[in-house]
Parts: structure tokens; sequence; C-alpha cells
């Protein structure tokens, strides 16, 4: 490090760190800062891809929580718009902070149209490098996700009383609802399809007749709308307060529940009538993440908070119709309870990590959900076919 010169004694300091960790059992981290200045408190949890920091960074599902990447080498390939996430590019996805291993170096790619320390000051992301991250991935492994506050100070000077107030503040995820930081307040429709290279978005496929399709915008991603669309699907998105009678009244083929953060019991409490409604006429429904546990609620369901959560693209999950095993994307710290569901929902996929369930179907309404992203193709088409399914379904039923 540098050395900064101290006038008033005439000696040397060594320069401070400029970023701070604080988890709430006291463990304290300290770093190099770059991103947003400033504090933020969050959940901290840990992500194994190797690739997609900016998805990452931007989906909604993370609300919430201060992300540590395991990969050492974050931000060297850029960011740009078209890998964003969020709906609106421009906007948060709420999450509170990054950590990584690796000092940030000067992005080389072809496509790279920032340097993620502009980048994260932009959205308001605190983030700190220097940090041993396998030892903080394994104090999480063994402790499961801590409450904790990540601070930015350029001149590495901190307000310890106001980090230790902002942890004490922090209540955590559970009973949280979210949704309304980053979810639509507003209806809009969506016609953009899948990425083709060598780097545009496409359109919806001609000559087939579109599927008009509802998609509840728990905290949406962008690939999910698209793969929608490539699908045949014309997508009109309602905010997750809308009720059955606004869904009805468009008249969809289907309707689709998109994932989102926070506690899905607290979402549950105003969306779970519009997700039954829907069911009582027997629309064709499928669920993304948080909406696969908002199905399992509005059956009867409950969710439970994770020890750790699965945070990552290389979750092996098993598909019991088939028999097959889908490398997948994960992102979630509450999970749907098996034990909780009613004889109508049958279990159709589970992790290969811990067993715990990732996917129901109802076997006396046309709906099934997923607690994976098949959208984010780790696979990387290992999971497409839900998307296929959802149509067949929509066929078969207009049929």
């Amino acid at each position: 490090m540098a050395h900064e010169q101290d006038a008033a004694h005439g000696g040397w300091d060594e320069a401070r760190p400029t970023a701070r960790l604080l988890l709430a059992d006291g463990t304290l981290i300290e770093g190099d800062g770059l991103g947003a200045v400033g504090a933020a408190a969050g959940e901290l949890c840990f992500n194994t891809a190797m690739t997609g920091y900016e998805e990452i960074l931007t989906d909604p599902s993370y609300a919430g929580q201060i992300i540590t990447f395991t990969f050492p080498h974050i931000g060297n390939v850029g960011v740009n718009d078209d890998d964003v996430e969020t709906v609106n590019m421009a906007g948060a996805s709420g999450v509170r902070g990054a950590v990584f291993a690796a000092d940030v170096t000067s992005p080389s790619n072809w496509r790279a149209t920032r340097d993620l320390d502009a980048w994260l000051k932009a959205r308001g992301i605190v983030a700190i490098a220097g940090v041993d991250t396998r030892a903080l991935t394994a104090l999480i492994r063994e402790k499961g996700m801590p409450n904790a506050v990540i601070a930015h100070a350029p001149d590495g000077r901190f307000d310890d009383v106001a980090i230790k107030s902002a942890l004490d503040g922090f209540a955590g995820l559970e009973g949280q609802d979210l949704v309304p930081l980053v979810g639509a307040t507003q209806r809009y429709g969506w016609d953009e399809a899948g990425w083709t290279w060598p780097g545009a978005y496409g359109a919806r496929p001609e000559g087939v007749e579109p599927k008009r399709v509802v998609a509840v915008d728990y905290g949406l991603k962008r690939n999910i709308l698209r793969m929608l669309t490539t699908a045949g699907c014309e997508v009109t998105v309602l905010p997750a307060t809308a009720t059955a009678e606004e869904v009805l009244a468009l008249d969809p083929d289907g309707v689709f529940l998109s994932n989102g953060p926070g506690d899905p019991a607290a979402t549950g409490a105003y969306a779970v009538p519009m997700i039954q409604g829907v069911l009582e006429k027997k629309i064709p429904t499928f669920g993304i993440c948080l909406g696969h546990q908002m199905l399992a609620l509005a059956v009867g369901g409950t969710t439970k908070k994770m020890r750790q959560g699965h945070h990552g693209a290389n979750h092996p999950v098993k598909d019991l119709t088939t028999g097959k095993v889908e490398i997948t994307s994960m992102n979630h710290g509450f999970a749907v309870d098996r034990d909780s569901l009613p004889a109508s929902a049958r279990e159709t996929h589970v992790s290969l990590f811990d067993g715990s369930n990732c996917g129901i179907e109802l076997t006396d309404r046309p709906a099934f959900s997923v607690q994976h992203h098949p959208e984010a193709s780790p696979g990387p088409q290992d999971s497409h076919y839900l998307f296929h399914r959802f149509v067949g379904m929509m066929d078969e039923r207009k049929a």
C-alpha cells in the first residue's frame, strides 16, 4: 500500500483500509473499497458461479443481500447494458453490497462498455475487495447467512457507531416483503426475444399463433421475459398486487409467476388470493423461484428459511418425472416444505445437494413451478424445456 505523511506528527502512517465488512457475531473484515460510498446492511450470502457477475448483481431476487463471490476474478470483463437483468436497466436491483477476493482490474472484453467500479457507483452498490472469500464462505457454511454491514470510506475513516447502529437496525429477511422495492408498479408489454450472435435481441417467432401470457412481477428478470417471447408468447406484465379479476380481464392463455426477493410468506399475504382465483379458472400457470413458492402457498403449503440458501450456477437438480439430472442456476434463501404440500401437489424436482424441494405440479389443475432458474442457462439449455412445457399446456387447454 502507499504511504501518506502525517503532517501533525511529522511521521508516516500506513494507508488506511477503505472498506469494512462487519458481521453480526462481531467479525470485522477490512479491505479495499470500491463502488458506492457509504454503508449498507443486509444478509450475507455467497454465490459459487464462475461467470455472470453482472446478471447476479442485477437480479432482483438478491434484494436485501450482500453477495460474496467465491470466484476470485470479478470485473475483469467489465459490464454492458445487454447483461442487465432488471427490467428497468437504470433501476436498482436491491442488492446491498458485494465482496470480492481480488482487486477489480480494467475490463478486457469486446462487449464491455463500462468498468465495474463506475457501474457499482452508479447503481448504489457498496463493495469490498481484497477479502479471503474462501474463509468467509466457510464461515457462512458453518454458521449460516449472517446479518452484516458493508461500508466504504475513501479516506479510511469510519463512523463505527453508525455502522453498529445499521447492523442492529437490520432485522433480517424473515418476515420481510421486499417485492415492492423491485417489482413493477404498472402494467406494460414485452416483445423482446432471446439473444442472437453477434449481439442483438430478436423478436417473437413469426407464423405461430402467439399465446397470451400475463406475467406477474415479483422481481422479474429480463431473460425470463425473453424466454417466454422466444417460446411464442405475447407477454403482458402486471404488478405483484394485481387481483385475479385484473389478471382474468386480459383473457390470458397462461399466467406466469416470477422470481423475486424476501420472505415468501410475507409476499403471499396479498399474492396468494390472486393465484387461487387463477387456479380456480384452471388457467395454465407456471412459476419460477418466488413464483414457485407462491404457487405452493396458494395450495396450502408452507415455506421455511434455509441455513445457507442456494446461490450459484452449478446446482444439480433431478427431474423426477423423467429421471434426468439438470445443471441449474439457483438463488433462494427460502424453500418449500415438501411435508406441508397437499396430495394434489406432486413433487417433480429435488436438489441433489441437500434433497430440498425444487419443483411441483398440481394433479387437479394445469399448474407447475420450479425453484431453480431455467432462463439463466447454466447447462446451458438443460432446463429450457420448462418454457416449452408451459406452452404445451396452453396449447392443450386451447385444443
